[in-house]
């Protein structure tokens, strides 16, 4: 939640349809745009400047506004890009430097985003957010000096700044003054409560001189303002059991698990509680869970090992322990756990050895550390610490402590550099599956489709429908959900269809309008048949084709039928075949080979889509999946960037969990 400077915004208009109008009024809808914006419906907003940008391209403010839209999105690459082409068009428009810069910041360019605020600065040497964002960008860059100088005349300019004492607090902090940090946090409180970061800049101090109440306290205070972040809970939770009150650390970790079931860190720590007080089998029950969500974590592995150990369970637990000497194979404690294992199962000749290997391996640490390094598995994701201190050499007793260690989640102290508070649409905050976008499928039923005004069509679609058969036809996508109503108007549609068929009235284009109410209705089985059939009474019947391929391609990865998902290939090409220009069978295509993790066969098919639809936003979505797929990011960002900016809405929630 990005706040960046207040606005005025325009009030609201009686919204028309657009396609009402002959050509754009590019004022009209700008003024439409910036009256959704301040209602904070970014998404729609956007679809309103892209509409001023077609109509005026020329104009500084359609890209100025829709960069806005975009950072309260999360998505600071496309609102850097959107206010430079604002720039280049006036380059005196001040507000859009800051704007740049704050994107930028949000990207980790600091020192671009410094350069744009010295812009800003020139023309108002004191305005507050230039100041503030520039003090909190050299504080980021570790340029303490400049960051202190810039904090002084901010606060001399506005002493009554609360966030600007809260960043000065931290920089403070990080500069080892900390009677200095307690002295701005406990200012910017008297200042206004509700503010986060002095809260949090509190807890850490107290927490770092091990005053487990004053810290938990402060994370009271934190937890108040901001009851839905699960991050919260997980540090209260470790300063509650720092303090002895394992009920209270194991509240906070299964709330944290109700607001956010697969989260790593609170289900890692729970499962230490219950080892810790022998609830065992839901311990494993919680390290399970872990590894199903991060194979990679043997820290969990390695607990699960001894908690299958614990209830006995001996060869589950030596398949973890095996499983950490396989990967980490001088870590001296699997031997000893391992020697356990089998000695409980009475192979005393493998417990024997295993000690043995585990006790040569500590004397060789002993006799020469630089020379006999012990593996040291990496921490539990999630847990803090720098990557200085996890380069330091630690014994094997630290090593084996760090293994029974409660994680914790890195303290944010940053500053509140928000929009605002309030969540109605911020769509980027709601939690979707990372999915690819459904492939498309032909359906009685119109696509409900909110933001992107281009019809789903193509010429042999748009042929079909002319000639005026018993239902048109639609291209919609294939996680298409129906209502109550409209599945009872699709039962009768097909059943009238096939009234007609056993009257012998049955035409190819019956059969195709029946596949695709089957198809919608998803009875798979039988819409193969009438597509079949439509085939058999129309060999060039392109849209049967594309129908079939569809059930087809459904079918072959719910049975993981190979066959069958080249059949829905075969047909694809066939379609292309007719019409090379079809955009949508290309996506199609693209899905296919997506979901077989062909990537690089995905993308080239999308890359083939875009160039003929350019507005499909899906397309641009799959693509920066593939692209991620591939590890290009930059690329992927930019991908998924475009597909925001195109309405689908799935991009900046991944965009702000990629940031």
């Amino acid at each position: 939640m990005k706040r960046l400077l207040p606005l005025t915004l325009a009030g609201a208009i009686l919204l028309c349809p657009l396609s009402a109008r002959p050509q754009v009024n590019a004022e009209q809808v700008m003024m439409i745009g910036r009256n959704v914006l301040s209602m904070e419906d970014y998404m729609l907003a956007i679809q309103y400047f892209n509409q001023a940008i077609k109509g005026k391209p020329y104009l500084s403010d359609p890209y100025f506004y829709r960069a806005l839209a975009k950072l309260n999105l999360d998505d600071y690459k496309g609102a850097e890009a959107d206010c430079s082409a604002a720039i280049e068009r006036n380059r005196f428009k001040t507000e859009a430097y800051k704007l740049r810069g704050f994107a930028r910041q949000q990207l980790g360019l600091d020192s671009l985003a410094i350069a744009d605020y010295d812009i800003g600065l020139k023309t108002n040497p004191y305005d507050r957010y230039f100041l503030f964002y520039k003090g909190v960008a050299q504080t980021s860059s570790q340029k303490y000096e400049a960051a202190d100088s810039t904090f002084s005349l901010l606060l001399k300019s506005h002493p009554q700044f609360d966030e600007g004492l809260a960043a000065r607090g931290r920089l403070n902090l990080l500069r080892g003054d900390t009677i200095g940090a307690l002295a701005d946090a406990d200012k910017a409180i008297r200042l206004n409560r509700t503010l986060l970061s002095p809260w949090l800049l509190k807890a850490q101090i107290a927490a770092d001189k091990a005053d487990w109440a004053q810290a938990t306290e402060a994370m009271d205070e934190a937890i108040l303002l901001r009851p839905e972040e699960p991050d919260f809970y997980v540090n209260r939770a470790y300063l509650r059991y720092n303090s002895d009150d394992f009920f209270g650390a194991m509240a906070d970790y299964n709330y944290a698990l109700q607001i956010r079931p697969d989260y790593t860190p609170a289900l890692f720590n729970r499962a230490l509680l219950r080892l810790e007080v022998k609830d065992l089998q839901r311990a494993a029950e919680d390290f399970t869970r872990v590894l199903e969500l991060d194979n990679g974590n043997f820290h969990a592995l390695y607990n699960r090992g001894l908690v299958w150990l614990e209830l006995g369970r001996y060869p589950q637990a030596l398949q973890d322990f095996n499983a950490i000497a396989t990967r980490y194979p001088r870590f001296y404690p699997v031997y000893y756990a391992i020697a356990e294992s089998y000695r409980n199962m009475g192979n005393l000749r493998k417990t024997a050895e295993n000690i043995q290997k585990a006790d040569r391996l500590v004397a060789n640490y002993v006799s020469n550390p630089s020379r006999n390094p012990l593996d040291r598995p990496a921490i539990a994701r999630g847990q803090t610490g720098s990557d200085e201190e996890e380069r330091k050499e630690k014994s094997p007793e630290e090593v084996m402590e760090e293994f029974n260690r409660l994680v914790t989640v890195a303290p944010t102290m940053e500053p509140e550099m928000a929009f605002n508070d309030r969540i109605k649409g911020r769509v980027q905050d709601r939690n979707v599956a990372v999915s690819p976008a459904a492939p498309f499928i032909l359906s009685p039923i119109p696509p409900r489709q909110q933001l992107n005004t281009d019809a789903n069509s193509f010429r042999e679609l748009s042929e079909f429908n002319g000639a005026g058969y018993v239902s048109p036809l639609y291209l919609c996508e294939a996680s298409l959900t129906l209502t109550d109503e409209e599945f009872s108007r699709l039962s009768e549609l097909a059943a009238t269809l096939e009234k007609k068929m056993t009257e012998g009235e049955a035409r190819p284009a019956d059969h195709l309008l029946r596949g695709t109410v089957l198809t919608v209705m998803k009875n798979y089985q039988e819409a193969i048949t009438e597509f079949d059939r439509a085939i058999e009474g129309s060999p060039l019947f392109p849209l049967a084709w594309l129908g079939r391929a569809q059930v087809l391609a459904a079918r072959g990865f719910a049975e993981n039928n190979l066959e069958l998902q080249l059949r829905a290939l075969a047909d694809l090409d066939k379609v292309l075949q007719a019409n090379p220009g079809n955009p949508y069978a290309w996506f199609n295509k693209a899905s296919i080979h997506y979901l077989q993790r062909d990537y690089a066969e995905a993308r080239r098919c999308l890359d083939e889509a875009i160039r003929l639809a350019p507005g499909m936003g899906a397309a641009w979505f799959n693509r920066g999946l593939c692209l991620l797929q591939a590890g290009e990011r930059r690329e992927a960002f930019a991908s998924l960037s475009k597909a925001g900016e195109l309405g689908v809405i799935e991009s900046y929630n991944l965009l702000k969990r990629l940031n």
